[in-house]
């Protein structure tokens, strides 16, 4: 039997409770919305491990075409975790980092849409400013500034 090889990392899944923010607030980042519908039926479930559900999902891709976020909002069954405020440190899903070409312009749209900075923006080294900013939701993204 031949060994699998990795051909690329598809997309990222984030759950949320609007997709409709949630679409917004990436779209300002710079993301185009690729398409949304409804995922049901048993062979979904049989994936997930959730049987009988149903989601909405949207995804959104960047503009180079490689990479896409699925969002994904739960109608069955209800969501039964919240990990939106976990702290920086917590195990699991921490952030998707997105490279941009004018981070404080962006701060300030994102800002305007009630995304708050987690910390600061910083300079490391020559080589990129970075910040962690939430958004739509609580959602924590990375942005990162080239230099």
């Amino acid at each position: 039997m031949a060994t699998s090889e990795l051909l690329r990392m598809d997309n990222m899944g984030i759950v949320v409770e609007s997709l409709d923010k949630a679409i917004a607030f990436f779209s300002e980042i710079g993301l185009k919305l690729e398409g949304r519908m409804v995922i049901e039926g048993e062979w979904a479930g049989r994936i997930t491990g959730l049987p009988n559900q149903r989601v909405e999902i949207a995804m959104m891709v960047t503009p180079d075409g490689h990479s896409r976020l699925e969002l994904s909002r739960f109608l069955d069954p209800e969501v039964m975790e919240d990990h939106r405020n976990a702290p920086v440190n917590a195990l699991g899903y921490l952030r998707a980092m997105f490279a941009v070409t004018n981070i404080d312009e962006l701060v300030e749209r994102l800002q305007k849409q009630g995304a708050t900075l987690v910390g600061e923006i910083v300079k490391y080294e020559n080589a990129y400013r970075l910040c962690y900013i939430r958004g739509a939701e609580g959602l924590l993204v990375g942005l990162a500034q080239p230099l």
